[in-house]
């Protein structure tokens, strides 16, 4: 194989990886996989000597930068809400989400969840970014039955913000059983750690 066709596959890699961002329902995922593609695709644009292109990439990617910097910043816009599992709010948030939700607890019913004792939505300005259900199993300690953030801000950033804020409300410690593996994945991403047959976090370290 020789060189020219080997940057024409490094092009098509960067054009393809650009393409593939915009499937992204995480915006954090779009930017970083965008600024990879469009790296790339800037690296291409110089070797061939169409600097246009290049340029415009640069662009793509200070942009890109840019944006991630601020979606790191983003918890600044955040709110917590303490609302009734059963009150309307809640009810359209699990009925819009509804598919999504049991992708990550598929043993819960949305029946089950407007029962629950404690609901905490997080909030991005005005716009619903997550939703936690629980009941509170002894003072202080909420066992959690959804932990749910919506596909925009799956970032970790919504539970992370969440969790910081939980103590206000009085509540010390979350304990949540095993779940999905995608699930699984991100509790530990965010400092829970196994207790018996599921897991548990101290929100008081």
């Amino acid at each position: 194989m020789n060189n020219a066709i080997l940057i024409e596959l490094f092009g098509y890699l960067g054009s393809l990886l650009v393409v593939v961002s915009m499937l992204m329902k995480s915006v954090k995922k779009l930017r970083i996989i965008n600024t990879i593609g469009s790296v790339i695709f800037m690296t291409y644009a110089i070797i061939i000597k169409s600097y246009p292109t290049a340029f415009m990439n640069l662009c793509l990617v200070i942009i890109n930068i840019y944006n991630i910097i601020q979606l790191g910043r983003e918890d600044k816009h955040y709110n917590v809400l303490s609302t009734a599992p059963a009150s309307d709010m809640v009810r359209y948030f699990l009925q819009r989400y509804e598919e999504d939700i049991m992708h990550f607890f598929p043993d819960v019913t949305m029946d089950t969840l407007t029962k629950c004792e404690k609901a905490y939505m997080v909030t991005c300005d005005t716009t619903p970014a997550g939703l936690l259900i629980g009941n509170e199993k002894e003072a202080g300690v909420l066992e959690i039955q959804i932990d749910y953030a919506t596909p925009t801000y799956r970032d970790s950033s919504v539970g992370e913000y969440l969790y910081r804020q939980l103590p206000e409300h009085g509540i010390q410690k979350l304990m949540i059983r095993e779940g999905t593996e995608a699930h699984t994945k991100y509790i530990k991403e965010v400092g829970f750690v196994r207790s018996g047959a599921g897991y548990e976090k101290d929100l008081t370290l």
